[in-house]
């Protein structure tokens, strides 16, 4: 069958399940997760890729999945905020965020968490930042400047940064911390 030429089929393998979507071509990947697949933990802040509500995983990196189209992240493994936990075991980020009392509103807290399980992913690899100081150093040193840095593309309205920069420093320490999921056997 022929496909009309604004729609596209999509598969998109999110959390650890694959999906097959017949969706318009202008549809963004996180109106995609939200309205068609009921993942919602994403966030719609600004829809123009400056508050980082909307970050999700693909392919291992970080995103902000409101300025991806759809079609685009075809044939790519999806993370979002519900794929970190490993069923009723939280994340470590996860756990060090409510530990550390990180969030106020939580609407920025998807966001946050997703992108600072990729943050810690490009450190594992040894991706420099502006603020990096030593090049060698793991995750497991990283200075509050560092995660701010790092983190600087995820905006929290209610100003919790001092929580958020305590919470990722403790899961930097509890060893592989990644950003898989149960299914992809590459949890911790």
């Amino acid at each position: 069958m022929v496909e009309p030429p604004h729609r596209s089929s999509v598969s998109l393998a999110v959390n650890g399940r694959p999906y097959e979507l017949l969706l318009d071509n202008r549809t963004t990947l996180l109106d995609a997760l939200r309205e068609r697949l009921g993942l919602i933990g994403a966030k719609k802040g600004c829809d123009h890729g400056q508050c980082g509500s909307c970050t999700v995983l693909l392919d291992g990196r970080r995103v902000k999945s409101c300025l991806v189209l759809a079609v685009v992240a075809a044939d790519s493994a999806v993370v979002t905020v519900e794929g970190l936990a490993d069923g009723a075991d939280l994340h470590p980020l996860q756990s060090c965020f409510v530990e550390h009392d990180a969030f106020q509103c939580g609407y920025c807290t998807p966001g946050q968490l997703c992108s600072a399980a990729g943050m810690l992913d490009e450190l594992r690899r040894g991706w420099p930042s502006e603020a990096t100081a030593d090049l060698t150093a793991g995750p497991e040193g990283i200075t509050a400047q560092e995660v701010r840095e790092r983190m600087s593309g995820n905006l929290c309205r209610c100003a919790a940064y001092p929580n958020i920069v305590a919470a990722i420093r403790e899961a930097a320490t509890i060893g592989r911390v990644t950003a898989g999921t149960a299914a992809d056997g590459d949890r911790r």
